[in-house]
């Protein structure tokens, strides 16, 4: 692992929390939603950030990480700025697709996760294998061009 974090520190309460950059840097936001993918054999998932500008890139990189999971080819609908109460609006609307929310306050870059019930993601309903998928440092890449995902903007959508 090229930049190594203390996951039992930084991946707990539904997501990944740290001082940015020394406990939590952008690259988590790749493992977080590249394991969440695979952990939760999704094909799409929703994605929205607080809009700071120190989110920005978390937020790119989660995206990145998504489409780039493995086998999975996951549509990242892309909510783009928009509070946590919007995302879990549109997952709900897309009929019960799980997401990630970035937001930065004070120094601290929180990345949540939440399951298709809209409800944070926790040590019993995926937290751990993400875990200890980074841990082990085994965050899973594409296996084949014809298997990575895409972004779509989500007034893109189809519904």
């Amino acid at each position: 692992m090229l930049d190594p974090i203390d996951t039992d520190a930084v991946i707990r309460d539904g997501g990944a929390t740290g001082r940015f950059p020394h406990e939590i840097h952008t690259g988590v936001a790749w493992w977080m939603a590249a394991c969440y993918v695979v952990t939760a054999r999704v094909d799409r998932l929703v994605v929205a950030c607080d809009g700071q500008p120190a989110t920005v890139e978390f937020f790119d990189r989660m995206c990145l990480g998504a489409i780039n999971a493995q086998h999975y080819a996951c549509l990242v609908v892309d909510r783009g700025v928009a509070c946590q109460d919007d995302l879990l609006v549109v997952m709900k609307e897309l009929g019960r697709v799980p997401g990630m929310y970035a937001a930065t306050s004070n120094g601290t870059a929180t990345l949540t996760l939440y399951d298709c019930d809209g409800e944070p993601l926790t040590e019993r309903s995926g937290l751990h294998l993400i875990r200890r998928m980074i841990a082990e440092d085994r965050v899973p890449i594409p296996v084949n061009a014809g298997s990575k995902g895409r972004i779509q903007r989500y007034q893109e959508v189809d519904r």
